[in-house]
């Protein structure tokens, strides 16, 4: 099964369609709370922490201390991280540009979402963006990574084993 979504070519298409899909809700998402103007994470912070209490609380209280002593206070920060966040997973998802980290990065997102008590598509898009990490390369495969990761593997992972020199004492 392993070997199937990582190298199947048809595979690769069904994923580039889920990862269009994925990259799309995202791209929404961000960008309709980008053109609103006043997008404002604090009331859905104060939301997440006041479910955190009662009988069935939806967030749990780890979490609600987190988002009560970190990201309420940066508010504003965690406003634009989630915004633009958004936004760059969407067009990297779409045009198959750093897939994997792209849907690591969508992953954390929707968590955090879910940590927070909200369900609506997290769940699903966690789901679908599953297959995409697992899957690896073949998921970029028909995106821009066909061209970027050679690029990337030959430039970068090759910085990290410098070759040493024999020197004469």
């Amino acid at each position: 099964m392993l070997n199937l979504l990582r190298k199947n070519t048809i595979v690769a298409g069904i994923l580039a369609i889920i990862r269009v899909y994925i990259g799309y809700e995202f791209l929404h998402a961000g960008y309709g709370k980008i053109t609103s103007g006043g997008f404002d994470a604090s009331g859905f912070l104060k939301g997440a922490i006041a479910s955190s209490t009662g009988e069935h609380p939806a967030v749990q209280g780890w979490w609600a201390k987190f988002l009560e002593q970190v990201a309420l206070p940066n508010a504003d920060l965690f406003s634009f991280l989630v915004q633009w966040g958004e936004v760059l997973v969407g067009i990297a998802l779409i045009l198959g540009l750093l897939t994997n980290f792209a849907t690591l990065m969508g992953m954390v997102m929707n968590f955090s979402f879910l940590f927070s008590g909200t369900v609506s598509t997290n769940g699903q898009m966690i789901l679908l963006a599953f297959f995409v990490l697992v899957a690896g390369a073949n998921a970029g495969k028909f995106g821009v990574d066909r061209y970027v990761m050679p690029y990337v593997r030959r430039n970068f992972a090759a910085k990290g084993h410098h070759k040493q020199g024999t020197t004469s004492v």
